[in-house]
């Protein structure tokens, strides 16, 4: 028997595969999707030591899902697949073709200064690289476009979804009244309340962009990159959330 003949097609053809499996792990990281992709890891293992030594019960009973392998994964990992597909819709090759983006960021920006001028306080959480379904599963779903009037109309005193987080994925409102873990950086002044905590603590959990209403200042604040900035003004928070997303 001859040895294998190893081609440059086939190693373009590992590149892909690992450059695939590192972003799909990468885009669940933070949701449970990892944990059932952990099962389903421990299920393939164990069929595989059971081929080994000659199960031959259980090799039938996991052959007999072989078939409903990729039935289930699709069903199991629904709402990621369907999102990292929208996530490549919109590459920067892509975005240079539709302004779809920038009006994302205007009604953003557009629902933020409309609060801040009611003096209403509100927390906005745009989703990036990482995945936030922990945190969009504690809140009420809501799957609608973002519009600015909606943002304010949320965030409204006494509405039933004002208490909490909004959470933006792409172009959509995913969920309101969303519950964020809170930052106990001891540098926060003492002045800073639950909403800035909560704001930080998100932006240190992950690579999410949150704005901050305080409904005490009427100030406009933005956590990214661990960290927190509290001088931005209306005017120049559109371009400050185009520069960082």
């Amino acid at each position: 028997m001859g040895f294998l003949r190893f081609t440059f097609i086939d190693l373009i053809d590992i590149v892909v595969i690992g450059v695939l499996v590192y972003y799909f792990l990468r885009y669940i990281k933070g949701t449970r999707a990892l944990q059932m992709m952990g099962g389903l890891i421990i299920l393939f293992v164990t069929a595989f030591i059971a081929e080994f030594l000659s199960l031959q019960g259980f090799s039938w009973i996991m052959a007999a899902f072989k078939t409903a392998w990729i039935v289930a994964f699709v069903i199991l990992f629904q709402p990621e697949i369907r999102s990292a597909l929208a996530s490549i819709g919109k590459t920067r090759f892509l975005r240079a073709f539709i302004k779809e983006e920038e009006i994302i960021i205007t009604e953003i920006a557009n629902g933020a200064i409309e609060l801040s001028e009611k003096g209403i306080g509100g927390l906005i959480v745009i989703e990036r690289e990482v995945g936030l379904k922990n945190y969009i599963d504690t809140g009420i779903s809501l799957d609608a476009k973002v519009k600015s009037d909606l943002i304010t109309t949320i965030f409204t005193p006494y509405s039933p979804l004002h208490d909490g987080a909004v959470i933006i994925r792409s172009s959509t409102i995913v969920a309101a009244s969303c519950i964020l873990p809170l930052s106990d950086n001891p540098d926060l002044p003492h002045t800073m309340g639950t909403r800035h905590r909560a704001a930080l603590g998100i932006a240190e959990e992950s690579d999410a962009v949150a704005i901050v209403i305080s409904e005490e200042t009427r100030k406009i604040s933005l956590a990214y990159n661990r960290n927190l900035r509290t001088n931005i003004t209306r005017e120049n928070l559109k371009e400050e959330l185009k520069r960082i997303l």
